[in-house]
């Protein structure tokens, strides 16, 4: 009897021999760099420590600083004041006047010396309309001082600068030469400005200012140094002094000194008053204006 030994093949069918892969046999690997190797130093507390240690650093270094800038300033604390300087073009006061004002100041350090009294108390001065004061390293104090600029008078005791504010010097009678301006005490500052236009509207026709008044109920009245008064009324008062200045060149300018005051309170001409009378015999004629 023979026998034969037959393999068993595996369910569904024949399939293919898979190769054995060659023991020891394995897949090649990319090296990586050295540097991504190797274990990376840990700064992050360090650098954290650094900036807790920075500001105690720095504070430390101000405080040493403030101390020996301190020391170097100490022996000037206590510096008496050496020398004050006073600049400005004084006419009306002199350099002793405001020595004298500012000596109880004077008497302080250097840096206890107190800069914005020194400068109130000589803006207290009448003739003083403002003042600059500084420190001049080490042991000085600069003045720049600006004197008023008297312009005209205001009543019997003041003086109006060219801002139109008053101020009262002792030497206000001494002045008499100056125009006197008037009225009531609020419109000081209006008072200025119609005088600066108004003469320059009569200074082309031969007329000085001598007074100009603001009245109560609102009109104004102008004395010239050559002897006329002018009557300007309340408004208009520059349209009233051309119309004057037309007429004057026409009609008044060779009989100007004859004429004691003129009249411009109308619409449409001129009342005029004269020293003397003139044909006809009346003596105050209107002229009116085509």
């Amino acid at each position: 009897m023979v026998a034969t030994l037959r393999h068993p093949q595996p369910l569904g069918g024949a399939t293919r021999r898979q190769p054995i892969a060659a023991r020891g046999a394995s897949r090649m690997v990319a090296k990586e760099p050295l540097s991504a190797r190797l274990p990376k130093p840990d700064f992050g507390g360090l650098g954290r420590g650094l900036k807790r240690l920075g500001w105690p650093l720095l504070l430390v270094a101000l405080g040493f600083g403030t101390y020996e800038g301190a020391q170097r300033l100490l022996p000037y604390a206590d510096r008496p004041i050496a020398r004050v300087s006073v600049q400005g073009e004084l006419s009306y006061i002199s350099q002793r006047a405001v020595q004298e004002r500012i000596a109880p100041y004077t008497s302080a350090s250097f840096f206890t010396i107190d800069l914005s009294g020194m400068r109130a108390e000589l803006e207290r001065m009448p003739w003083i309309a403002h003042a600059e004061v500084r420190r001049v390293w080490p042991d000085q104090v600069s003045i720049t001082l600006e004197e008023q600029l008297p312009v005209a008078r205001w009543g019997d005791q003041s003086l109006l600068n060219n801002q139109g504010q008053a101020f009262a010097p002792r030497e206000a009678a001494n002045y008499e030469h100056l125009p006197l301006l008037s009225g009531p005490q609020r419109a000081q500052q209006q008072v200025m400005q119609q005088y600066q236009v108004l003469s320059q509207l009569l200074r082309p026709l031969g007329f000085t200012i001598s007074s100009l008044e603001l009245r109560e109920h609102g009109s104004w009245f102008i004395s010239t140094a050559q002897g006329v008064e002018i009557l300007l009324g309340r408004d208009h008062l520059v349209d009233k002094m051309r119309r004057f200045a037309s007429i004057h060149d026409k009609v008044l300018k060779q009989q100007i000194a004859n004429i004691a005051r003129i009249d411009l309170r109308y619409a449409n001409g001129l009342a005029v008053a004269w020293r003397e009378p003139m044909p006809p015999t009346a003596t105050e004629e209107t002229v009116a204006v085509q």
